[in-house]
């Protein structure tokens, strides 16, 4: 379990850039979740270790293994959300993944692919019946994986969750849709939203944390965003403005 209390956690919405290189990139990772407080809630951006490098695609795929195994070594008393992309019997997913304590706790491949990005010529489409709300260190957490935030019954089904992290590589042509659709959905839900996109130049870079009254924290510039989960501003939103989420 955790050190800490769980009115002391963090919650840290990452930006960085995603090279081609992708072992640089999972030592940016590592080396921001190493500087992370201890029973920090971390979320980076979506296949922040590799991109969709659609022209090297299988040793995007093959990079998997060794950086799942990177993270869960660095994951003790931290909790970390990102995606990556994985080969399980001779299909592509997008997953993405909990990691807690050294062990993924949680993972389930992109509901919804970008075909607007032609994601699906690529990838493999998860299913919705994977997603749910997962409890970790007594924190009950949601993901929504990019594309998906614009998918209503996904909004349901996050619906009592005490943070939703959205890992994201969102194009920065529809940055307005993202800062509205994360904000909505921390209001929407009464919970913390921790939105999290890349530093690439195509992308929004809107990485953010939004409180269960709406109050909104982007990133700027900063690797690391935090801002302090407290769950007891969740029951009070919850209970002030009483929609019969429970």
């Amino acid at each position: 379990m955790m050190t800490s209390k769980p009115d002391e956690q963090i919650l840290c919405s990452l930006l960085f850039q995603t090279t081609s290189n992708y072992q640089k990139n999972l030592q940016t990772l590592l080396t921001l979740i190493t500087d992370a407080k201890e029973g920090s809630i971390i979320v980076a951006p979506e296949v922040c270790l590799t991109g969709y490098d659609y022209d090297n695609f299988e040793a995007v795929a093959a990079f998997a293994p060794s950086a799942i195994e990177a993270i869960k070594r660095v994951s003790y008393n931290k909790i970390i959300i990102f995606t990556l992309i994985e080969e399980r019997d001779r299909e592509v997913f997008n997953f993405a993944k909990i990691f807690y304590n050294g062990n993924v706790v949680y993972e389930r491949a992109k509901a919804r692919l970008f075909r607007f990005g032609n994601e699906h010529k690529y990838m493999s489409e998860g299913s919705d019946k994977e997603f749910e709300i997962v409890k970790v260190a007594g924190v009950k957490i949601a993901v929504f994986i990019c594309f998906e935030l614009r998918f209503k019954e996904l909004w349901q089904m996050a619906e009592g969750a005490d943070v939703i992290a959205v890992p994201s590589w969102w194009g920065v042509a529809r940055t307005e849709n993202f800062k509205t659709l994360t904000n909505a959905l921390a209001i929407m839900n009464q919970c913390y939203v921790v939105s999290s996109d890349s530093l690439n130049t195509e992308c929004s870079k809107m990485s953010g944390i939004i409180k269960p009254n709406g109050e909104v924290t982007r990133n700027g510039n900063k690797p690391c965003l935090e801002v302090a989960f407290k769950t007891k501003d969740i029951a009070l939103m919850r209970r002030y403005m009483d929609v019969g989420i429970e």
